[in-house]
């Protein structure tokens, strides 16, 4: 079994990483660590977990566990790892954005790797230290990635994309509450979202050369979870092309299905799935991506990268179906 530690314990992200791993075969829960909750049941926080786990938050690590979540806010991992020593064979898994790019990925003697399954996976198994990537990144990055390996970008691409309000995690905030955000929407850090960086990394990872914009519009949406995102580019092969290029490039990936026909976000909501829609007008190309931003596009995805990690299937534990209605 697979002793498991959690850090940052109370927030969304480790709930969903607890509602998995009660179900996973391989893994055991060792603790559940959050200082502001600790001695709690962990059914304080997450009323989910009701009548289904025993087990209360603690303020004191257990260092020598298999494989550790980091699921803390952006840019504090660094300094807990600092603060708190793991064992030499501990995994690490940061669910935040501290490692995700090239210039960050060194710190303390620890080399992380960019933990996108479908663009490192053959990496992935050989790491220690994986630096999970961010929920609109991951939506982006699969719809972009098979046009860069065919190097089929060369102009710019235009995203819109809209997230649910747990993308904006548990603590509340003017926009995530009830009476803003229903039957409402909104854009934010339009053209300079903080997950372009690491979506221009992994595109350049394929495609050397491409220069272009990645012109990115992200979106509020009212609801609680999924992204909903389309992307369009000009591109001169015809859609069966493209169509087999996709297919050929996630053969092997069991969590993407790509299609031509219209698709939705409830297709995908709490699983571990990424469905990708590919539509052509003359020139243009209309890629359609979606994703459940705590599952695939965090928790789940972090799961995913712990099998491959430990010699496991990748879908274990994983086998999550959605709701249609």
């Amino acid at each position: 079994m697979i002793n498991i530690g959690i850090i940052g314990g109370s927030g969304y992200t480790a709930g969903e990483l607890i509602r998995i791993l009660m179900f996973h075969p391989n893994a055991t829960l060792d603790f559940v660590y959050s200082t502001t909750n600790a001695g709690k049941p962990l059914s304080v926080a997450h009323h989910d977990l009701m009548g289904d786990i025993e087990m209360n938050f603690t303020d004191t690590v257990n260092p020598n566990v298999n494989v550790v979540f980091l699921c803390l806010g952006h840019g504090k991992s660094k300094s807990f790892l600092e603060n708190n020593q793991f064992a030499s064979h501990t995994k690490i898994i940061d669910l935040g954005n501290d490692f995700r790019l090239t210039k960050d990925k060194d710190f303390d003697s620890k080399t992380f790797v960019y933990g996108l399954p479908e663009l490192n996976k053959t990496v992935i198994k050989n790491a220690q230290f994986i630096a999970n990537p961010g929920c609109f990144a991951t939506a982006i990055q699969l719809a972009l990635l098979p046009l860069a390996k065919n190097e089929m970008l060369t102009t710019d691409v235009h995203i819109n994309a809209t997230t649910g309000s747990t993308g904006a995690g548990v603590s509340p905030s003017e926009t995530t509450h009830f009476s803003w955000r229903s039957n409402n929407m909104s854009h934010y850090k339009a053209f300079e979202h903080q997950h372009l960086g690491e979506i221009n990394q992994s595109v350049n990872q394929l495609q050397a050369d491409y220069t272009n914009e990645l012109i990115f519009v992200p979106n509020r949406g009212d609801f609680a979870r999924g992204i909903f995102a389309t992307l369009y580019t000009t591109i001169e092969e015809s859609l069966e092309d493209v169509v087999a290029k996709y297919e050929a490039f996630y053969k092997d990936q069991p969590f993407v299905t790509v299609t031509t026909t219209g698709i939705n976000m409830k297709q995908v909501v709490q699983t571990n799935k990424c469905i990708i829609s590919l539509m052509k007008k003359e020139n243009r190309l209309l890629i359609t991506s979606v994703i459940d931003n705590l599952t695939k596009g965090a928790s789940g995805q972090a799961i995913q990268n712990m099998n491959l990690m430990f010699g496991l299937d990748e879908t274990t534990g994983l086998h999550l179906k959605p709701s249609g209605f």
